[in-house]
């Protein structure tokens, strides 16, 4: 048998729907959610785990239509140690070819007794129910003992072993708050094994958070002492400092194959355009110096380091760019492309084929701008892409736009907003006076539409450089405790911002729309309950 293949399989597991989005503190919508979920399959991730059912409505949608639409990883949910939180994940998960359900609780003597206020008996047994509980609905059940780091290690021992003869497929052992070091880590990793007489029947998972920003260190210091699955999310997005960064440990896995000898079924060409898919849903910038898709990791603009670069490019670099599916070549569309060398092109750029209603969808776009700005660089393209979100039903569409403003001027805007309700459509058309052109287009939207928003954050980017670059415009917007992103894309900043603004507001109809079509508690609502229920009883 060749060496090659006497590597070891290392599973991926994608937090970046279920931890990662606890993050940013603007929830996707189901559609934006299916988009991550289908550029994770493309990326081929191992396990995906999709959100946590029970906690909310649109968290319960978007797991249900990620399990009916993505065939290749398998599709997992997670649940606090409740039983009906199981059931809701199983009804979730129903129409997955393949599916995994997460369960676990806090092991540590902290979670234990200032968490969840119950003793050590009461937490093993609990833990072995909701195992078994679980295994009635699939398989495949992951077991995650919170707070693993920090917990007493015979404990943690013994409740590993408990769940896995309950049927536990495989125990994850988390550093919750990011405490751990390497070496301490590691040697966890390795004690389980020696001491878990059961261990072997089960894979062992490390989930690492990044508060000291060892994350990466961690996971890998795990998987070199006997974890065979390891859970991260794209750009290291998760609570706080945030999550091992699934690029980070990949990479450091392929760039030093002779020493780890793993095998990951991860496609790299695929990680740049999942980090920009990932960071434009969110909303969040990814900082020039971020490890492997940070521009300047992909680029070297030192004088001393170009030369030798021409020469060789071999001493300078960790990583070829192109490995990851960094765009090296750069071409210029026009008006004159047409379809064809418009989808030719987005084919070149990495982009999947997609219908022929998103192609006429994606072209009216880029119509529209190659005639303001005649020359269409490949960043205007992906930022057209990003900016189209396919499956989001648009309540509320801009028809028209005009502003007045100046130096000694009120602003003043006019907007049409074509409105879809309850099977008509109408074309509505208000005026409004601003601090500002944006001001005023956001206070004609209001009246237009009667549909009142908070705007709580707004940011505005250039693509490319010149006169003519395109504008991207990010919104957080929210209504009764929802709050959504919105997106827009223009060469005209205003418009863009017009248009980020109607995205956010036809992604809170619907969220709020789902929201009552499944009406449910909150998931913080109800562990709140639990804490008022235990001190009345204490």
């Amino acid at each position: 048998m060749d060496a090659k293949d006497q590597r070891e399989k290392i599973f991926v597991l994608d937090t970046t729907l279920r931890d990662g989005e606890q993050a940013t503190g603007n929830s996707l919508v189901p559609s934006e959610k299916l988009e991550v979920a289908r550029q994770l399959s493309r990326l081929k991730v191992d396990i995906l785990e999709v959100g946590s059912p029970a906690s909310s409505p649109g968290d319960f949608e978007s797991a249900r239509l990620i399990a009916q639409e993505i065939d290749g990883p398998v599709i997992c949910a997670l649940s606090r140690a409740r039983q009906e939180d199981i059931d809701r994940c199983a009804q979730a998960l129903a129409g997955a070819k393949r599916k995994r359900i997460h369960t676990g609780i806090g092991v540590s003597d902290i979670y234990i007794e200032r968490k969840q206020y119950k003793s050590k008996d009461e937490v093993l047994k609990i833990a072995v129910e909701v195992v078994k509980h679980a295994k009635q609905y699939t398989e495949d059940v992951e077991f995650y003992a919170e707070d693993a780091t920090r917990a007493d290690q015979e404990f943690l021992f013994t409740i590993l072993q408990a769940v896995i003869e309950a049927g536990a497929t495989t125990v994850n052992i988390p550093d919750t708050i990011g405490y751990a070091i390497p070496e301490v880590y590691g040697s966890l990793i390795s004690r389980i094994r020696e001491r878990v007489p059961n261990i072997r029947q089960a894979t062992l998972s490390v989930h690492c958070h990044n508060d000291l920003g060892l994350a990466v260190a961690n996971s890998l210091a795990g998987l070199v002492n006997g974890a065979r699955q390891v859970e991260c999310s794209i750009n290291g997005i998760g609570p706080r400092a945030g999550n091992a960064s699934l690029e980070e440990v990949v990479m450091g896995i392929s760039a030093h194959k002779d020493y780890f000898r793993f095998l990951l079924q991860i496609q790299p060409k695929e990680l740049y355009r999942t980090s920009r898919t990932v960071a434009h849903l969110f909303g969040i910038t990814i900082p020039r110096n971020k490890p492997i898709v940070g521009n300047n990791a992909l680029t070297n603009n030192i004088g001393l380091h170009i030369n030798g670069m021409m020469k060789d490019r071999l001493p300078y670099e960790t990583i070829n760019p192109e490995d990851i599916g960094f765009p090296q070549s750069r071409v210029i569309l026009t008006a004159r492309a047409g379809r064809h060398g418009l989808k030719h092109r987005l084919k070149e750029l990495g982009y999947p084929p997609f219908s022929q209603d998103r192609l006429e969808k994606v072209y009216g776009r880029f119509m529209e701008i190659a005639d303001r700005k005649q020359m269409i660089y490949d960043e205007d393209l992906v930022s057209i892409m990003e900016n189209e979100v396919p499956n989001l039903s648009e309540k509320y569409t801009l028809t028209f736009l005009q502003v007045m403003n100046g130096t000694h001027a009120i602003p003043m805007a006019t907007v049409k907003i074509k409105k879809q309700e309850n099977g008509t459509e109408e074309t509505v058309t208000e005026s409004a006076l601003g601090d500002g052109p944006v001001d005023a287009a956001y206070k004609a939207i209001d009246k237009a539409i009667n549909f009142q928003v908070k705007l709580d954050d707004y940011t505005v980017q250039a693509v490319t450089s010149g006169a003519a670059a395109m504008a991207e415009v990010l919104v957080s917007v929210s209504k009764e405790g929802k709050k959504v992103l919105g997106h827009g894309s223009s060469t005209d900043i205003v418009e863009a911002s017009v248009r980020a603004y109607l995205n956010g507001i036809n992604k809170l109809v619907e969220k709020l729309a789902q929201e009552k079509r499944q009406p449910g508690e909150n998931r913080q609502e109800l562990v709140n309950k639990e804490e008022v229920v235990y001190r009345e009883q204490k």
